[in-house]
């Protein structure tokens, strides 16, 4: 039988136990929608890890889950970033709480891991200081579970330099470059505000306007890439099924006992200087006494 798609959500019951017999590794990619100039459409960040883990997928095997399009956002530093880099404009943010996201990474991999995948690759567009936290998470999952875990933040192009004069930060040449590549329609570079044009734009970054798809494609590759050779090693430390795999109280426990204490200790919880008095970001930038999240 030709499989027709790898993504978990368009597959047929029998499609799905033909791919993960095959290769039992689920791919996870994340983003949310969140301004990225006026030149890109604001669900960049899903968008774009989940395409590439398609990618990857298709020369490697395995199962890609539904993008899940609600991260990390509005508190503490990102509610500063927010403000000067977006404004006051409608920013189309579909944002979580960072405690709320680590507990849903949580139940994430406890659904993989009770279906008996080996391996799960994480695969976020939307970084930030989260990224530090993540793994946290996912080591102490990884205690409780079979299913070996990884994650890889930025769609893993932080180490390729495809352009002489960098990637242009958030919503800059790089990241258009790799939506282009993935989703060209998702791409209009005849949005670009003019340059004497003040901003902020939508938090566009720098040198959009030497985007390339060909470039893009590159970074994209480099991408796949990293991302099969993080399944390639978690596949290898796989020790074998669970006995009973995890129930939803004992993801609760893990949650209460295990990582809601280390919460105060997490870099996304640290605030830094508020956002000023009148902003629309000040609302959320005090974060909740850990303790009772």
């Amino acid at each position: 039988m030709t499989r027709r798609t790898v993504q978990w959500e368009r597959m047929f019951p029998d499609e799905l136990e033909s791919a993960f017999a095959e290769c039992p590794v689920a791919w996870l990619p994340y983003g949310l929608c969140e301004p990225h100039g006026p030149q890109n459409a604001v669900g960049m960040d899903a968008i774009r890890a989940h395409e590439c883990l398609i990618r990857a997928a298709e020369s490697f095997g395995g199962i890609v889950a539904p993008p899940f399009y609600w991260h990390c956002h509005e508190t503490g530093g990102s509610a500063r970033w927010a403000h000067d880099r977006i404004g006051e404009a409608r920013p189309w943010l579909t944002a979580y709480p960072s405690w709320f996201f680590y507990k849903s990474l949580c139940y994430h991999l406890r659904a993989v891991d009770a279906l008996g995948f080996q391996a799960c690759v994480l695969l976020s567009g939307h970084s930030g200081p989260h990224r530090t936290d993540v793994p946290i998470v996912l080591k102490i999952m990884e205690r409780h579970v079979s299913v070996r875990a990884d994650v890889l933040f930025s769609l893993g192009t932080d180490d390729v330099t495809a352009f002489g004069e960098g990637q242009g930060g958030h919503a800059g040449r790089g990241e258009t470059s790799v939506l282009w590549a993935v989703a060209p329609d998702c791409v209009d570079l005849s949005r670009l505000p003019a340059e004497d044009e003040p901003g902020p734009h939508f938090a566009m970054g720098n040198f959009v306007p030497a985007s390339s798809r060909r470039a893009g494609e590159r970074l994209v590759e480099f991408a796949v890439a990293n991302c099969v050779e993080r399944a390639q090693h978690l596949m290898a430390d796989y020790p074998g099924p669970r006995e009973q795999p995890l129930s939803f109280i004992d993801v609760e426990r893990i949650w209460r006992e295990e990582v809601r204490p280390l919460l105060p200790e997490f870099t996304a919880m640290e605030e830094g200087e508020p956002p000023p008095e009148g902003s629309r970001w000040r609302h959320n930038f005090h974060i909740a006494d850990p303790g009772q999240v």
